[in-house]
């Protein structure tokens, strides 16, 4: 499957502008914009990183950082205690640890009372993915009860590959290209807060019944496996899998590509015991290719 990215488009009453972003209102009071701007997972997810926050490698050569923030409910007032944040990234190589039991550069650790967090690391580096060069950057997972589990890339400040991905150079990665301070002590810090926002659940019974290996119609030899993983739904890849997000009405939308094309999957549980979905994507053109895949009993 090509990887696409769904970007949504949603309105918001703008009634005034602070320092911090928008303003708007949420039907009793008025509260900060602070949400942070999702991007896209990318292939080297590794689930189950150890719980760590010291991803120093003794001898590895790259240069020191702390990344650090404040996990904030969606008032971005309210630190959140015990969110779950996932840190993956590459080495000074440009290289993933995708299969090794030691996961690499790759760590969970959970927000305090206060709700902040933090990583010791090496700053990773730009690496050649494909025909295109992409900048250096963090990959995040934040978990948290109540809202939308967020998946989020962040970018540094004078990396000359910014304005030539289409990821970062996206209007929604602006508040995600960052300042890498140095400390008086030459120490080197990047801070990210993160504004957590909420998001629709699915069912678990009808998850599990849409989880499963899948035809495609018109091809059987081509085949795809769509799994359940936290309540969420994943499409598995030669690495981990690809999340997509639930939009209500068993549908999802598949967020792994450039911005500006679309895509979908509706998923239809019929009287026969099968599954049905429908892979629906729209390329930048306006181009609507349609894809019909079975799941059996």
């Amino acid at each position: 499957m090509q990887r696409r990215n769904f970007i949504k488009n949603a309105s918001l009453c703008v009634v005034a502008v602070s320092a911090t972003g928008f303003i708007r209102f949420n039907g009793t009071g008025y509260e900060g914009d602070c949400e942070t701007t999702t991007d896209v997972l990318g292939p080297f997810y590794r689930p189950d990183s150890p719980v760590r926050n010291n991803l120093v490698i003794k001898d590895d050569p790259g240069e020191l950082v702390e990344l650090t923030g404040i996990i904030k409910h969606k008032d971005c007032t309210t630190p959140y205690k015990n969110a779950k944040i996932e840190l993956w990234h590459c080495n000074n190589k440009g290289v993933y640890d995708n299969t090794s039991s030691e996961y690499l550069y790759r760590g969970t650790t959970y927000s305090d009372d206060q709700g902040q967090y933090s990583f010791k690391t090496v700053l990773p580096v730009p690496y050649v993915l494909g025909n295109a060069t992409r900048p250096a950057h963090f990959h995040l997972m934040i978990t948290a009860e109540s809202y939308q589990p967020l998946v989020t890339q962040l970018y540094f400040a004078g990396d000359e590959y910014l304005t030539k991905d289409a990821f970062s150079s996206s209007p929604n990665a602006k508040r995600r290209i960052l300042d890498v301070q140095v400390l008086p002590d030459g120490t080197k810090r990047v801070v990210y807060n993160v504004g957590m926002s909420e998001t629709l659940a699915i069912e678990p019974a009808a998850l599990e019944k849409i989880a499963g290996v899948y035809k495609n119609k018109t091809d059987q030899n081509n085949i795809r496996e769509a799994f359940a993983r936290q309540n969420e739904l994943w499409l598995k890849n030669g690495v981990y899998g690809e999340k997509l997000y639930y939009i209500g009405d068993n549908t999802f939308e598949y967020r792994e590509l450039a911005p500006g094309e679309t895509g979908t999957l509706h998923y239809e549980i019929l009287a026969s015991g099968l599954v049905e979905c429908t892979t629906t994507y729209v390329n930048k053109d306006g181009n609507k290719m349609v894809e019909m895949w079975v799941k059996e009993k």
